[in-house]
């Protein structure tokens, strides 16, 4: 017996998977980060560099360190994150105060003008998708939701 081929997501039957939380976040986040790529590519900037970029705008001084720690990141791959967006003049690395061995990481003024333009695009981006719930009482019980998920 052969088996039609099927050509989207629309002909696939994903079995087991449309029951499973982890998978549906997943295809959530993939979502997400595809049309933040669209919003924010010309400016060389993904989702996890704009991340790293929000956390030392609003925590100026903490170290390489702490910041994958904030983002649950691999400390490795922050030193490629940090080594692009210190190219971008985005922000700097100075000796940490409490520890020569290590870098703060500070926003320059170029990066503070940055952030403003790519935060901009990026509320837009979050308001049209938060526009597909119903309303904010629900965008809320999403947020607190994801929160309970993401505690170890």
């Amino acid at each position: 017996m052969s088996r039609e081929i099927k050509t989207s997501d629309k002909d696939i039957d994903f079995g087991i998977l449309n029951n499973l939380v982890g998978y549906r976040l997943r295809r959530a986040q993939m979502n997400f980060f595809n049309k933040f790529s669209e919003v924010c590519s010309d400016l060389g900037i993904s989702p996890g560099l704009f991340a790293v970029i929000a956390i030392v705008e609003r925590n100026p001084g903490l170290t390489q360190t702490a910041v994958a720690q904030a983002l649950g990141n691999d400390r490795s791959a922050m030193v490629a994150a940090v080594d692009k967006l210190e190219q971008m003049k985005v922000i700097e690395r100075r000796p940490a105060k409490n520890d020569r061995r290590s870098y703060a990481l500070f926003m320059t003024n170029q990066g503070e003008d940055f952030f403003k333009t790519i935060s901009e695009r990026v509320m837009e981006h979050e308001q049209a998708m938060a526009n597909r719930l119903e309303d904010d009482k629900e965008v809320r019980w999403l947020l607190n939701t994801l929160d309970v998920l993401a505690k170890d």
